[in-house]
């Protein structure tokens, strides 16, 4: 593995927001969705998909279809060893909230959205600002595949075979200032192809699009870190993420922003959709870490999806030898 860059400096720590009355039962991020919206005066943000909220299609309705055969290549230095999520499950149990928040709205809406054509803006703290299509941005890297274990803040988990680039090798390309400390990511807006996007009677929408997310330049730097393009050796679905999407694979899920149309580089650390949404449940980290519960979900343990037990949550989701040093010195459950 190559070493790490230096940690950059942490900006001035911000005042958190209050917390909820203590006692008080919280609801599951969906459910918060919701009540956020009726919050804001509207009641269709969520309105018709309660029977969505339990629906479970992705794992059991699916699983029969049959799934193409593994990539016929030797392991590489980061892929585990487990056993991959069949391609149904992996494209028909997901969460874009774009599309909708029940499990299989991104598998059931995602022929709405357009990949072709694509274009990828990089600016911001970097001496070559670029604005590319994605055919030409794909031409600078040979392709990897990578098997990463994905960590759901939800208590569930998979193991998907992705094809792409690391993020890093496009960072160094366009040569970031000494200036730049964090990434911030941004994706696709266009309520045309996104519904959930589109605002309700009264004006108002579920989450603050479009999404966006964002890394420390170190995380952004780290060999483990992709782009994804591909899935199971097949052109990366709309429900996850096409054309073009970040993994981070020791991060909650929630970090790997799909539909990626610009990556900036910053010199203070950006604002994020579920951290401006709900700051107490969700920290600009997101590090995999069974020792720190999310207010409403243990993160010991996990369901891997296919599974009817549940296994134990690794820390870092499994890559703390390759990662843990990155945060050296930092108090993980002050920064979550």
């Amino acid at each position: 593995m190559t070493a790490s860059p230096p940690l950059p400096p942490d900006p001035p720590e911000q005042a958190p927001p209050a917390p909820p009355p203590e006692g008080a039962p919280l609801p599951p991020r969906r459910e918060f969705l919701r009540h956020a919206a009726l919050f804001a005066g509207t009641a269709l943000a969520l309105g018709g998909s309660l029977h969505l909220l339990t629906r479970r299609s992705g794992e059991d309705g699916e699983a029969a279809r049959p799934s193409p055969p593994p990539p016929a290549r030797p392991p590489g230095p980061y892929d585990t060893s487990e056993a991959v999520t069949p391609y149904a499950q992996a494209t028909g149990y997901n969460n874009f909230y774009e599309f909708g928040t029940g499990k299989d709205d991104p598998a059931r809406l995602a022929a709405s959205l357009v990949t072709q054509p694509w274009t990828v803006t990089i600016d911001g703290e970097v001496r070559r600002p670029v604005q590319l299509d994605l055919d030409t941005l794909r031409g600078w890297f040979a392709p990897e595949d990578r098997v990463y274990r994905l960590r759901c803040v939800e208590g569930w988990s998979m193991v998907m075979p992705w094809q792409g680039f690391e993020l890093g090798a496009l960072l160094r390309r366009v040569e970031p200032t000494g200036a730049a400390r964090y990434v911030r990511f941004t994706a696709l807006h266009d309520p045309e192809q996104l519904p959930a996007q589109r605002p309700s009677f009264f004006g108002t929408t579920a989450l603050d699009w479009p999404y966006v997310e964002g890394l420390r330049l170190d995380e952004a730097l780290h060999p483990l870190t992709l782009l994804a393009t591909g899935l199971h050796g097949r052109p990366l679905p709309g429900q996850n993420g096409a054309p073009l999407r970040l993994v981070v694979p020791w991060k909650y899920g929630f970090k790997s922003i799909k539909s990626v149309v610009r990556i900036t580089l910053t010199r203070t650390r950006p604002q994020t959709t579920w951290a401006l949404a709900a700051p107490h449940e969700y920290g600009f980290y997101a590090n995999v870490n069974p020792d720190v519960p999310h207010p409403r979900w243990s993160q010991a343990t996990e369901r891997r999806i296919g599974e009817a037990r549940r296994r134990p949550t690794l820390p870092f989701n499994g890559y703390a030898a390759q990662v843990a040093s990155l945060y050296r010195g930092l108090d993980l459950r002050r920064e979550f």
